[in-house]
């Protein structure tokens, strides 16, 4: 019989042989080799960008199966702070924002993880990630030492990043490197002080030992303001630029360690109104191929892009505003819904030339179905929506009256480009038209003295990149109750009447999303408010209907032929933004699992500007993302 002792001594000797055989985990740098270390031996890593936030919770699986078996040993995510706290001290992370999930999700699938957790993080999201609630504070500079932000910075992180701790590779998990803030150079602060409050935040939070990063774009101004000592410096470029010049860049800043491409492009953004984005397959299979023969570690930028559902799109405002669209299809290697694409394919045969790929066919991809026509019928506009105080994306409604007669056309102006970021005005209840940020400042309005004017104003999305991320939606001078309104969308400055300042505004923040959420206009739990937002089928007017989805619940493409402008909910869902009158996309992805199988589903318009004569909407089963039609 063995005692205790002897069992305890041989369990003892054990450990120590394991430890002995495995060693502790370490993921380090390597600068006499100029590579990283996993374990002590040197390590490269193939990676592909996936956003956990576009991409319904459902199919994480499915996604991270396929870049596994594409011959990728990484993946790169962001975490995006508003998406986890919306309202400020109030944090999610539960259901489709359940970031730890995905993170086992990954660590089962076999998939290493490059996190970048901000605060900061573009990737063409609502206001770069940083929740709206900031700017309740006018004043504040984001991304600097500010600080205010940098107490608001200090709470998000000491919520986050003791969620991510557990997850390091040397604590079991398979996060090898954590970004600090994103591509920092290309702000205009290029304030050190801040970068180094971070570093200092990271470090305490997750210890000496985790490898720290930074990325930058590919000039010298870049990495010379977005890199700090004790973050490694990466770089970033696409397919029109020399590999070997990008990464002489990097070793300006590095001279030893890993050469490391953070994203490489292997497609583009699209913004409404312009061409849908296309990067070449063989110009991307050809350079991932050069820059892993230099032994590069690559991430690709995207590897499936996804789908900016509800309000999260973001927006550029380089010389004017352009809104993000609802599909981040990215052309990407994986489609906006998660289909191999040729693309793919190629990729994968480069990554056969470095590295053993695993064996098994590709996961199909998922199946879709054409479920056809659905009549859509116009809602009595006789209701106006439930009101919120606290509300950042959306719409809002200012309404007042005419101060004078007007019965000739006179100019309605936003002199000082307030609309943030389109307005749709009626007089009594009938659409007059629209103003819009940056490139509708006019239009003529008639009515008579007292007539009561609406503009519904729309939050297109907060500009995501570069100086301009303080994107107000609101900022009239009205008093305490009214200015706890203005942070959805609207005016930030005063329209003019011909010579008439507007003022004696009534404002209200409409929560569209929770009364369709709480049933309407499908079931009368909606509460009824007195009000109105358009009389006629022309200018922001409310459409329902049904899909059968026969038995089976699959992905499909809604198409909304001969619509303007607008949004779509289904089963109280906010599926994004359609615009085919500008285009390119034409078509909005709908994931299977939102739908039922064996109940009526229930879809919801909202048109902005006027519907067609025939009201159907067509549901196909593949998308249209690259149309361009008409400006409007």
């Amino acid at each position: 019989m063995i005692t205790n002792f002897v069992f305890l001594s041989l369990l003892s000797y054990a450990c120590v042989v394991l430890n002995a055989a495995f060693g502790p985990r370490t993921f380090s740098i390597d600068y006499s080799h100029d590579c990283f270390l996993k374990d002590g031996m040197p390590f490269q890593y193939i990676s592909g960008s996936v956003h956990y936030f576009r991409i319904p919770r459902v199919y994480w699986k499915d996604r991270l199966l396929k870049m596994y078996m594409s011959g990728l040993n990484a993946v790169q995510v962001y975490v995006p702070w508003n998406f986890h706290e919306t309202e400020q001290g109030v944090y999610n992370f539960a259901g489709d924002r359940d970031l730890e999930h995905f993170l086992y999700l990954a660590n089962e699938t076999g998939l290493f993880v490059i996190l970048r957790p901000g605060p900061y993080i573009c990737a063409e999201w609502e206001m770069g990630g940083l929740p709206a609630w900031l700017l309740q504070k006018p004043s504040i500079m984001v991304r600097t030492a500010d600080p205010d932000y940098l107490q608001a910075v200090n709470d998000w992180l000491a919520v986050l990043l003791p969620k991510v701790k557990p997850w390091l590779y040397s604590n079991g998990g398979n996060i090898l490197s954590v970004q600090v803030e994103n591509e920092y150079g290309s702000y205009f602060a290029c304030d050190y002080n801040y970068m180094r409050h971070l570093r200092a935040l990271f470090r305490y939070f997750l210890g000496d030992d985790t490898v720290l990063f930074t990325t930058d774009g590919n000039t010298n101004r870049e990495m010379t303001c977005g890199t700090l000592q004790g973050l490694y410096a990466t770089i970033d470029f696409g397919t029109d630029t020399n590999a070997s010049v990008a990464f002489d860049r990097q070793r300006r800043f590095e001279p030893r360690g890993p050469l490391v491409n953070s994203e490489f492009y292997t497609g583009w953004l699209d913004h409404w109104g312009e061409k849908h984005a296309h990067v070449d397959t063989e110009k991307v299979s050809s350079m991932l191929g050069e820059m892993l023969s230099m032994g590069a570690n690559v991430n690709m930028y995207m590897f499936e892009g996804g789908t900016n559902f509800g309000y999260w799109n973001g927006a550029d405002c380089d010389t004017r505003y352009r809104s993000v669209v609802t599909s981040y299809d990215y052309n990407a290697p994986l489609s906006e819904a998660g289909d191999p694409t040729d693309k793919l394919l190629a990729i994968r045969e480069v990554i056969k030339k470095f590295r053993d790929v695993p064996l098994g066919p590709m996961p199909p991809a998922m199946p879709k179905f054409a479920y056809g026509f659905v009549t859509m019928k116009k809602v009595s506009p006789t209701n106006l929506l439930y009101l919120s105080c606290f509300q950042y994306y959306g719409y809002m409604l200012y309404r007042t009256k005419l101060p004078r007669m007007v019965p000739d056309p006179t100019p309605l102006i936003s002199p000082l480009n307030g609309i943030h970021d389109r307005a749709y005005i009626s007089i009594n209840g009938v659409y007059q038209g629209f103003l819009e940020r940056d490139t509708q400042l006019v239009m003529n309005v008639t009515g008579q003295e007292g007539d009561q004017m609406d503009i519904l104003v729309e939050n297109m999305g907060r500009v995501n990149f570069g100086s301009k991320i303080n994107d107000f939606k609101a900022r009239l001078n009205y008093s305490h109750l009214q200015i706890l309104y203005t942070q959805a969308s609207g005016l930030v400055s005063n329209l003019i009447l011909g010579r008439d300042v507007l003022t004696d505004w009534q404002i209200y923040s409409l929560d569209i999303d929770g009364t369709i959420a709480s049933g309407w206009p499908h079931s009368e739990v909606a509460q009824h408010h007195p009000g109105t937002i358009s009389k006629s089928s022309d200018g922001p007017t409310f459409y329902m209907g049904t899909l059968e989805a026969r038995g089976f619940a699959w992905d499909t493409f809604l198409k909304l032929k001969g619509w303007t402008k607008g949004q779509v909910w289904i089963n109280g869902v906010n599926l994004g933004r359609y615009w085919p009158q500008r285009g390119p996309q034409q078509t909005l992805y709908v994931p299977g699992p939102l739908l039922s199988s064996s109940q009526p589903n229930n879809i919801t318009v909202l048109e902005l500007e006027g519907a067609p004569v025939d009201t159907r909407i067509l549901f196909l089963d593949r998308p249209q993302l690259d149309s361009i039609t008409k400006r409007s």
